[in-house]
């Protein structure tokens, strides 16, 4: 849903840098591929399905909008998903997910607000973990909770990494630049 103020920017945080296989139309093996979940024996993944809601948004509309409190982790089953930033009257298109992707983990740790919204770009299905769901399970079971926690900080510090480098390479790029105008080129 672009218009005149959306302008697409690429961020090494909003990167998708943990893909499951979007051939497998299965949900177990669409979580074994997502880090959080993929050291979870079937059993737990059994039991952990009792806690995954299924929901359903049309072309258009909102899955949550920037400032809205976080509650839970988004895996996409079918259809396109934009994250997206309003800022200063623009909105900025930072990431696009399609199925198999995942979006909202950060959540599932700390259940602050929304940095940005998602917009289903056309018709979307989703499997989503909600924060209190997950806190209970964890409660339940502290040694599949204590896998799934290492597997959500392996994604932070996974796009911190990524995020870092970025943050180098732009430093750099500036400093070139900076250094280019010093001497009148």
């Amino acid at each position: 849903m672009a218009d005149n103020n959306t302008e697409a920017i690429h961020s090494g945080f909003w990167a998708n840098l943990f893909k499951s296989p979007t051939e497998k139309a299965n949900l177990e093996k669409s979580l074994l591929a997502i880090p959080p979940f993929k050291s979870l024996s079937k059993r737990d993944l059994e039991i952990l399905s009792n806690i995954i809601h299924n929901r359903s948004y049309i072309a258009g509309e909102y899955i949550f909008y920037q400032g809205d409190p976080g509650i839970g982790l988004y895996i996409i089953r079918e259809g396109e998903v934009t994250i997206q930033r309003d800022e200063d009257n623009k909105t900025l298109s930072l990431a696009t997910f399609k199925k198999g992707d995942f979006f909202g983990e950060l959540a599932l740790v700390d259940g602050e607000k929304r940095s940005a919204s998602a917009l289903a770009n056309t018709d979307v299905r989703l499997a989503v973990i909600f924060k209190p769901d997950l806190d209970e399970f964890i409660e339940k079971y502290p040694k599949k909770g204590i896998k799934i926690l290492h597997g959500i900080s392996h994604i932070i510090t996974v796009r911190l990494r990524h995020l870092n480098e970025q943050y180098y390479t732009l430093q750099k790029k500036y400093q070139e630049i900076q250094s280019g105008s010093e001497y009148g080129t």
